[in-house]
C-alpha cells in the first residue's frame, strides 16, 4: 500500500466531527518554528514531502508501523461514532426502532447503546446527546481493554529506559507537559519514552505545573532512596530531572498555538521556563543547593511533531534562546550513515552550547545530560518521519480535535494525538484553570455543534493499601459534584456528561466503572 498517497487522500477529507481538513493557514507568517506547509515552501525536515518521503538512517520504521496501527485502532473507535449515530437518528421512531438501533450499534460500533434511552425514543425522538456520551465512554473502555497488553510490553521495554536514566546520572525523570490534546501522544510517539518506573508524567494547561506538588514528589523520591536505595542509594551522585514541555504551531502560530497562553509561543516558552526555575529554587531554598536537581525545557511543533530541546549549560541553566531544532537537524543529517548521524547529533549539542548572543551560557551540560538529549533527539527523528510517512508531513487536525476531557489520572493505553484534553487535578478548585481551558475548547468542538462534552474522571488505586479503592471512588464522586456545580448551565442543558472509572496501579489493569450519583 502506498501510505504517502493514502495520507494525501486523508488530508483532502474533513474530520468526522466537521473540522476543516487543514492547510488554509499554511501561507501565514510564523514566529519561531521553521515555516512549513505553505504553498511552495519546503517541509522543515524533508524537502520532498508530501510527494515522497525521506529516509533517515536513525529511524525505527518497524516501530513506526506498529504505532500507526495503534493510532488507527484507537481513533477509528471514536471517529465512527457520529456517522453511526446520524444513521441511527435517520431510522425513525417506529416500534422496531430500539432493536434496529441496537443492531446498527453492534455492527458499526462493537457495543450496545443504553436500552432505556432507545425505548423512550418514540416520545420525542432519541436523546442523541446521551447516546453520544455513552458511545464515547464505551469506545474509551474498549480501547483501554484492547491496548492493555501494549502497556505491559512497554513496561518491559521501560526497564531499558530506567537503566539509561541511571547511566546518564538521573534517579528520576518528572515530565510536565501542556494539557493540550495534541500532546497526548508525547511519550509513546513524540519522545518515544516507554512506560517506566523512574518516569512520572503529568499535564497542566500551558505546562504550568504545580510547584508544590512537584516538590512533594521530589521528597517522596528522595525518601525512597534513603529508605530503600531505589534506584540508587543516597550517597550516589545521581540527580532528579524535571522537564517541562510547551508547544507551538508552525502552520498557524497566532491561532493554533497554546490556548492557555493565547497562542503566543514566546509567552508559552518563557512561562514554562520560569516554572522550572521556581521548582529548582523551591528545592534549593528548602533543602540547600546540594539537593541535586536538573531542569530541561522541550518545545513541540504540533503540526510536525518535531521537537526543540533547550540545551542546559555547564551550570544547569536553561535559556529560551539556546536550543536545537530537530527538524533542521533531521534535514542536515539525511544521507549520513547511522554512525555519522549519531556523531552529528552530539556535534549539534556542542554547537548549541557554544552559541553567542542572548543564548550564551557557561559551557556544556554534563555528559549524562548530553547523552539523554541525544537520545531524545534521535527518538524524535522517528516521529518526524512517522508524520511524513503516514500523515503527509503535516497533521490534518492542526488544531484541537480531542474526543473527550480526561480528568484525574491519564489513560496510558490511549496515548495518541488529539484523543483527549487532559486535566490532572485532585480538587476542582485547584484544577479550575485547567478545566476551564478544556471546557472552552469543547464549547467550540462539541457544544457549538449540539454535542455534549464527555468528561472521563479516572483515577488509580493501590490494591495493596486497605480501603484505597473505596477512597478513590469517593474522591471521584466529590470531583464529579464539583464539576457539575462549576458548569451548572451546561449540565442543566444536557451538554455535560460525566463518567467515572478506576484502575489498579499495576499496568494493564482492568478498567472498573464507578457509578456517579
Amino acid at each position: 500500500m502506498d501510505t504517502r498517497r493514502s495520507s494525501s487522500m486523508r488530508r483532502a477529507r474533513s474530520d468526522p466531527r466537521g473540522q476543516l481538513a487543514g492547510g488554509m493557514a499554511r501561507g501565514r507568517a510564523r514566529s519561531g518554528w521553521p515555516r512549513a506547509g505553505a504553498v511552495g515552501v519546503e517541509h522543515p525536515a524533508c524537502s520532498t514531502l508530501p510527494e515522497r518521503g525521506c529516509r533517515h538512517a536513525l529511524v525505527d520504521r518497524s516501530e513506526n508501523a506498529r504505532l500507526y496501527e495503534c493510532e488507527q485502532g484507537i481513533k477509528e473507535r471514536f471517529d465512527c461514532i457520529v456517522p453511526t449515530l446520524q444513521e441511527i437518528a435517520a431510522l425513525g421512531r417506529g416500534a422496531d426502532f430500539p432493536g434496529r438501533a441496537q443492531e446498527w450499534a453492534r455492527e458499526r460500533l462493537g457495543f450496545e447503546l443504553p436500552a432505556a434511552v432507545l425505548e423512550r425514543a418514540w416520545v420525542r425522538g432519541p436523546d442523541m446527546g446521551a447516546l453520544y456520551a455513552h458511545a464515547v465512554f464505551s469506545a474509551l473502555a474498549r480501547a483501554v481493554a484492547r491496548f492493555g497488553d501494549r502497556i505491559r510490553e512497554e513496561l518491559a521495554a521501560g526497564q531499558g529506559w530506567d537503566a539509561l536514566l541511571v547511566d546518564c546520572g538521573f534517579h528520576a525523570m518528572n515530565v510536565s507537559a501542556c494539557a493540550d490534546g495534541r500532546l497526548k501522544g508525547l511519550f509513546p510517539y513524540i519522545l518515544r519514552i516507554p512506560a517506566a518506573n523512574l518516569v512520572r508524567r503529568s499535564a497542566f494547561a500551558g505546562a504550568l505545573f504545580d510547584v508544590e506538588e512537584g516538590v512533594r514528589h521530589w521528597e517522596q523520591t528522595e525518601l525512597r532512596r534513603f529508605r530503600e536505595g531505589f534506584p540508587t542509594t543516597a550517597d550516589v551522585g545521581t540527580r532528579y530531572l524535571k522537564v517541562a514541555v510547551y508547544h507551538g504551531s508552525s502552520l498557524d502560530p497566532k491561532h493554533q498555538g497554546c490556548a492557555a497562553h493565547g497562542s503566543n509561543e514566546r509567552v508559552a516558552t518563557e512561562a514554562a521556563l520560569e516554572r522550572l526555575y521556581e521548582f529548582r529554587r523551591a528545592i534549593e531554598n528548602a533543602f540547600c543547593c546540594g539537593a541535586g536537581t536538573d531542569i530541561l525545557l522541550i518545545g513541540v511543533d504540533t503540526d510536525t511533531d518535531a521537537i526543540r530541546v533547550h540545551v542546559p549549560d555547564g551550570n544547569g541553566d536553561v535559556s529560551a534562546y539556546r536550543y536545537i531544532d530537530n527538524a533542521e537537524l533531521y534535514r542536515r543529517t539525511l544521507g549520513l550513515d547511522a554512525d555519522g548521524a549519531r556523531l552529528a547529533v552530539y556535534e549539534a549539542i556542542r554547537n548549541a552550547s557554544a552559541v553567542e548572543g542572548w543564548g550564551k551560557g557557561c559551557g556544556m551540560p554534563h555528559d549524562g545530560m548530553r547523552r539523554l538529549i541525544a537520545t531524545l533527539l534521535i527518538n524524535n527523528m522517528s516521529q518526524i518521519e512517522y508524520v511524513g510517512e503516514y500523515h503527509g508531513g503535516w497533521y490534518v487536525d492542526m488544531g484541537h480535535g480531542e474526543r473527550f476531557v480526561n480528568v484525574g489520572d491519564g489513560f496510558p493505553e490511549v496515548q495518541v494525538r488529539n484523543i483527549a484534553y487532559y486535566a490532572r487535578l485532585d480538587t476542582v478548585e485547584e484544577g479550575a484553570a485547567d478545566l476551564d481551558v478544556g471546557v472552552k475548547i469543547f464549547r467550540h468542538l462539541n457544544v457549538e455543534r449540539g454535542l455534549p462534552i464527555p468528561v472521563a474522571l479516572h483515577y488509580h488505586f493501590n490494591e495493596q493499601v486497605p480501603g484505597s479503592r473505596a477512597r478513590m471512588e469517593g474522591k471521584i464522586r466529590r470531583i464529579a459534584e464539583g464539576i457539575r456545580g462549576r458548569y451548572a448551565q451546561l449540565a442543566q442543558e444536557g451538554l455535560l456528561y460525566l463518567h467515572g472509572s478506576v484502575q489498579d496501579m499495576a499496568p494493564g489493569s482492568v478498567l472498573e466503572e464507578v457509578a456517579l450519583i
